[in-house]
This record gives C-alpha cells, sequence and structure tokens, in this order.
C-alpha cells in the first residue's frame, strides 16, 4: 500500500515536470512513430487495398506510443554522473522512482501522439472493432510492463559499461525485427515466424496489435506473463550484482 502511494506521488510529480519540456516529448513522439509508419508505406504497397495491414499499423503505432520506455536516459544517466547515491538514499525503492518517470512519460507520449493516429487513421479510412480494442487491453498492458522491464534491464548494463546506448539500441533492433514492426509476424518465413512467437519481443508490439486490429481473436496471457517472470528474475539478479559494484566503487 505504501508502494502504491509513493508510486503514485511520484507519478503526479513527473507528469508536471515533465509538461514543461512538450517540445522534448514531441521529439519523442516522432522518434516513436517513424519505423511503425515506415512499415506500414511498405506493406501497404506490398498488399495495397488490404485495409488489415493499415489498421494493423495504426495499432502498432499506438501501441508503441504506450510502451515505450527510455531508462537508458532517464536511470542510466544517474549511473553515470552518480546521482544514483541520492536516490539510494531515499526511504523508498529506488524502481518506484523510475517507473514512475516512465508512467508519466507514456503518458504524454500517448496523448501528444493521439493527433497522429488519428489522423493516420482517418487518412487511411480505417475502422476498428472497439470490442477487439477492449479485448486487448490486458494484452496491451503487458506489453508495457515487458518492455519496461526490457528496456531497464539492458540499461542496468550501465553498472558495467559506458556504452549503455549502443546495448538498449541493439536490444530496440531486436524489438523491431521480431515484434511485429518491421513486418507483422504472419508474413514472416515460417521458420522466423516460429522463433518471434516464442521470444518476448512479440509479446511486447505485435501481439496486442494485432488483437486490437481484429487479424487475430485472441492469444495466450500465460505467453506473456511467463516473459514477465522471466524478464522480472533477470532484473534482480543484475540490480544486486550491480549495487554491489557501484557501491563498492563508490566508496
Amino acid at each position: 500500500m505504501r508502494t502504491a502511494v509513493l508510486l503514485g506521488f511520484r507519478l503526479r510529480q513527473e507528469v508536471l515536470e515533465w509538461s514543461g519540456a512538450w517540445w522534448f516529448l514531441l521529439t519523442l513522439v516522432v522518434q516513436a512513430v517513424v519505423a511503425p509508419l515506415i512499415g506500414l508505406f511498405v506493406w501497404s504497397a506490398v498488399y495495397p487495398g488490404d485495409p488489415a495491414i493499415a489498421r494493423y499499423y495504426v495499432a502498432i503505432i499506438l501501441v508503441t506510443l504506450m510502451t515505450e520506455s527510455f531508462e537508458q536516459h532517464t536511470f542510466s544517466e544517474r549511473i553515470y554522473n552518480g546521482t544514483l547515491s541520492h536516490e539510494l538514499l531515499r526511504p523508498q525503492p529506488v524502481v518506484v522512482g523510475v517507473i514512475g518517470m516512465n508512467l508519466a512519460i507514456r503518458a504524454w507520449l500517448t496523448l501528444l501522439g493521439a493527433p497522429i493516429v488519428l489522423l493516420t487513421g482517418i487518412a487511411l479510412q480505417v475502422g476498428f472493432d472497439w470490442w477487439a480494442v477492449v479485448r486487448s487491453t490486458p494484452y496491451l498492458v503487458l506489453a508495457a510492463v515487458l518492455v519496461f522491464l526490457w528496456t531497464f534491464l539492458l540499461s542496468l548494463t550501465a553498472f558495467w559499461t559506458d556504452r549503455v546506448h549502443a546495448v538498449v539500441g541493439f536490444g530496440s533492433q531486436l524489438v523491431f525485427l521480431f515484434g511485429g514492426t518491421a513486418a507483422p509476424i504472419g508474413l514472416l518465413p515460417d521458420g522466423l515466424r516460429r522463433v518471434a512467437e516464442v521470444l518476448p519481443f512479440y509479446g511486447m508490439n505485435g501481439l496486442p496489435a494485432e488483437i486490437a486490429a481484429g487479424t487475430r481473436s485472441g492469444g495466450s496471457l500465460l505467453y506473456q506473463l511467463v516473459w514477465v517472470v522471466v524478464l522480472v528474475g533477470v532484473v534482480m539478479v543484475l540490480w544486486r550484482a550491480g549495487i554491489r559494484r557501484y557501491t563498492a566503487v563508490g566508496s
């Protein structure tokens, strides 16, 4: 209960702080929608007149805006400049501040990016089954958790290397290739498709987008939950090892 209260307070604080950086948030919105828009143009040219492609990529744009994470900037930089020490001294888990900032940025990205999603949908005359959109909600929530855990996990490498941005960039490329943004998973060759459906990246983007777009009637929440448990375990191991290293060097 106390953690939830602290998280709510931190979220309100971060939302207000980021409200003054709307110009920077707009650059993050543009960065988030570029890859899905490229995929939309490419696959719409390959399958002209197929409304499922347009509907899928409009859903991908929205999923991306609602799940983007930037812990390589908001967390890793604190390791590099030493301000993580102040967070460690606070009477609350460090992750509360990390999650609060993450949710605040996602809220602003969704708000500022909504007009792009709406205009793209209108321009392409995309229509959604709103029951399918509602059905995709739990998958979207788990996708947001997975993206956060994946980005945070990679950002923890800042305890050992000063090239964390390259590490997170590589991880983002894996999500792009196997998560359903570069191409809908169903259009991949059988071998790649089977691999992609097992890896966690499909659960981060493609799965909730497919359900929202109505191209898939349902999926396995268990698949996403298993990967959440796995990533939480890895994050906890890396966090403990990283903190031991950080405090040893700091002392």
